[in-house]
């Protein structure tokens, strides 16, 4: 991929269109904390059961459980298999890393009154990874029917002539800067097509609003590559309190952090006899960047010496985002004495979005554990979160209004099932665990559902214990190239594998 020299910075504040879609939406509200290797390798189904530190992240009750002060840290080896098909291609990626996904500390305060019914009180910070963005795959087939130059003279319909052209003397990284500050991102991308002779206006005056396009019907060779890094982090700040030994309570104070970068590039070319233009290179960069808060409340209670029941509420998160985005278009065009020019239009310019606020739907989840004394568990975690409750802000911006839209008709309810199991022999643990995600679409055909399973085994040393897990899970999604004119999807088979080391201490 090609990279951009930032010449100069254009700063766009009146328009948010950059392209904030439900993809985004969907990106920063979900949360697939990769935990401990005990939390892990029990399919994180920890709500009711606590005394872990990623259990924490699920109910905030669950420290309370902790008889002593307790501390862990994890590190991950993270794998993406990626299978991709686009037309009459396909290829495969994988993509490894290895990463520190969990650290935190737990500190038990026993209360100095015997007779209290509240036996203790606890103060903790924990750090969970809840989404890693590390990705990269390649797509190419021939496309029978669409070409990227719909994209850029759909953009440019029924905007005028004058309001997507340089003026007399601009250069490239003046007009492209200008015209997005004035007129917004649509706008930009018509420059680039009409700079790049992929259309031409109807007639050759500032108000024409009508164009044709310089690439001919047929066949279409297109390359797609994609490339995204990053993570979703969370930081909790716990408190929790046992009453009677029977019930604990719990609340965490979230700060959450989104680091997110994602490249793309196209390469199309086409041997069409209509066609002017016959080659075409088009690259996308984005970087965001945020910050967030969230609170939780929890509570456990022991019905029973083996059955406990958990509930836990997870607030919205509350993100303010910031975009940076940068762009490069390359065309070559025929030059009608049977040679070809190469035309690269590269503003050199990176635009800043103005910051803008997004809220996360909200989350309850339900828990139910069986203890079979110091032998074994079973447990079972039911969370609920409702993606259509998404929305952009601020609300009264015409664009973020119609999105949130979209994403109430387009977004659905989804529910989590995760199942886990522990039995113990002496000072080995051994672990399992299943969970299934729904879809948040109301299409699944578009994102589907999520299902995996995960195994693990534990060694306690006393004061010091150690653990590992390996889960694998999959997922299809079918990756929309472009929001308008190439619309086309690749359908993308994803495989992820885990495998997680965890150190704990009792202090």
């Amino acid at each position: 991929m090609k990279k951009l020299l930032m010449l100069s910075i254009g700063i766009l504040s009146s328009s948010y269109i950059l392209a904030q879609d439900i993809t985004d939406a969907v990106r920063y509200s979900k949360d697939d904390i990769q935990g401990t290797a005990r939390f892990k390798a029990m399919g994180g189904a920890f709500g009711a059961l606590g005394g872990d530190m990623s259990a924490v992240n699920i109910n905030p009750a669950g420290s309370a459980i902790f008889n002593k002060s307790h501390a862990s840290f994890s590190l991950g080896g993270f794998n993406k298999d990626n299978t991709i098909s686009y037309f009459n291609g396909g290829n495969s990626a994988s993509n490894t890393n290895i990463d520190l996904n969990q650290l935190g500390a737990t500190f038990v305060f026993d209360n100095m009154n015997s007779n209290s019914p509240w036996k203790n009180f606890t103060i903790g910070v924990a750090y969970d990874q809840t989404a890693n963005f590390d990705d990269e795959w390649l797509a190419n087939g021939t496309n029978p029917n669409n070409t990227i130059g719909n994209y850029f003279l759909n953009n440019a319909e029924g905007l005028r002539l004058d309001e997507i052209s340089a003026l007399p003397g601009e250069s490239i990284s003046q007009a492209y800067s200008e015209i997005g500050s004035i007129y917004g991102v649509r706008n930009q991308q018509a420059f680039l097509g009409y700079e790049g002779f992929i259309f031409d206006p109807v007639s050759d005056t500032d108000d024409n609003t009508s164009y044709t396009s310089n690439i001919g019907g047929g066949n279409y060779n297109q390359r797609y590559a994609y490339a995204s890094s990053g993570y979703n982090g969370k930081l909790a700040f716990n408190l929790s309190t046992s009453y009677d030994d029977k019930f604990y309570f719990g609340l965490n104070l979230n700060s959450h952090f989104i680091n997110y970068e994602r490249s793309t590039f196209l390469e199309e070319s086409n041997s069409n006899a209509a066609s002017t233009v016959t080659n075409v290179d088009f690259e996308n960069n984005l970087l965001t960047t945020g910050s967030g808060f969230s609170f939780q409340l929890g509570g456990i209670a022991k019905l029973t010496n083996e059955l406990r029941l958990g509930l836990s509420y997870n607030s919205p998160t509350w993100y303010r985002i910031s975009d940076e985005t940068s762009q490069y278009l390359g065309t070559t065009v025929r030059d009608g004495g049977g040679g070809a020019d190469y035309i690269p239009v590269n503003p050199n310019v990176v635009n800043i979005y103005e910051e803008y606020k997004l809220q996360t739907p909200s989350k309850l989840t339900g828990s139910l554990a069986y203890v079979f004394g110091k032998k074994g568990l079973i447990s079972f975690d039911y969370s609920v979160k409702d993606y259509s409750n998404t929305k952009f802000k601020p609300t009264s911006d015409m664009y973020f209004s119609s999105l949130n839209t979209d994403i109430t008709n387009s977004l659905d309810t989804a529910a989590s099932y995760r199942f886990g199991g522990e039995y113990r022999y002496k000072q080995i643990s051994f672990r399992g665990g299943y969970r299934i995600e729904e879809s948040p679409y109301k299409d699944d055909n578009f994102y589907g559902d999520l299902t995996g399973y995960s195994l693990g085994l534990g060694y306690n040393f006393g004061n010091l214990t150690l653990d590992l897990a390996f889960s694998q899970a999959e997922r299809d999604i079918n990756h929309q190239l472009y929001s308008v004119g190439l619309t086309d999807a690749v359908s993308v088979d994803s495989k992820y594998t885990d495998v997680i080391l965890t150190l704990g201490f009792s202090l």
